[in-house]
Parts: structure tokens; C-alpha cells; sequence
């Protein structure tokens, strides 16, 4: 909980130090224009992702199979969508990551893990 107080507060700050920086540096409209550009692209990424994703896991159903890699790809992706319409650089960063197919193959391990640890403590129960 204090992490995500720490977040809600650290990222923001950050962000906006950012914003301003790279509008002094390359000035107010190019800054905005990558802004809405990122949004654009994070829009689309994630809808393209998505999809890819939705196929994969129906195509694993149909064979029988538990989709759970599937089911974390689909939660980044949705992550990442929805923090790459976040205005900021820090937040785009984190969106690309998360879209991305590369990037996101080194990260679902990290993931895996942390549900794994929720679901020991008793966080979030599995209903069957």
C-alpha cells in the first residue's frame, strides 16, 4: 500500500518535471504533438496486441489447453494500453514495455512471480 501511495505520488512529480523540461527544450507543441502521438500508437499497439492475443487464447481453448501465459499477456497488454494514453514520457516508457512482445517476454516472468506470492499470502483466492 505504501508503494502504490508512493507511486500515485513519485510518478506524477516526475512526469510533469519531465513535461516541462522537454518543453523548454524542443518546445510546447512538439511536446504535445508526442503526446497525442504516443496515445495514437499506444491505441493501436494495444488494439493489435489484443487481438493477437484473443486468437492465441481461443486457439489453446480449442486444443484443450490452459491458457495462463496467454491470460498474463492480456493483462499487460491491457496495462500498457491504458498507461500509454497517460500523458507523460515515464508512463509511455513503461506502455511500450508492456505492448511490446520482446520486452514483455522478460517481464511476464516477473509478473508470474508476483501473483504467485499474492495468491501464497492469501491475497487473491483461485475459485474453481
Amino acid at each position: 500500500m505504501r508503494l502504490l501511495l508512493a507511486l500515485i505520488i513519485i510518478v506524477p512529480a516526475i512526469e510533469i518535471g519531465l513535461l516541462v523540461l522537454s518543453g523548454n527544450i524542443i518546445g510546447v507543441w512538439p511536446t504535445v504533438l508526442i503526446i497525442i502521438s504516443t496515445g495514437v500508437l499506444g491505441a493501436w499497439l494495444a488494439k493489435k496486441q489484443g487481438l493477437e492475443a484473443l486468437r492465441k487464447f481461443q486457439h489453446q481453448m480449442s486444443y484443450g489447453q490452459m491458457p495462463s501465459d496467454i491470460i498474463i499477456d492480456g493483462l499487460c497488454i491491457l496495462v500498457g494500453g491504458v498507461v500509454l494514453l497517460t500523458p507523460g514520457f515515464v508512463t509511455d516508457l513503461i506502455g511500450l514495455l508492456l505492448l511490446l512482445p520482446a520486452t514483455r517476454n522478460v517481464i511476464k516472468p516477473w509478473i508470474g512471480r508476483l501473483v504467485q506470492r499474492a495468491i501464497r499470502r492469501g491475497n487473491f483466492t483461485i475459485i474453481r
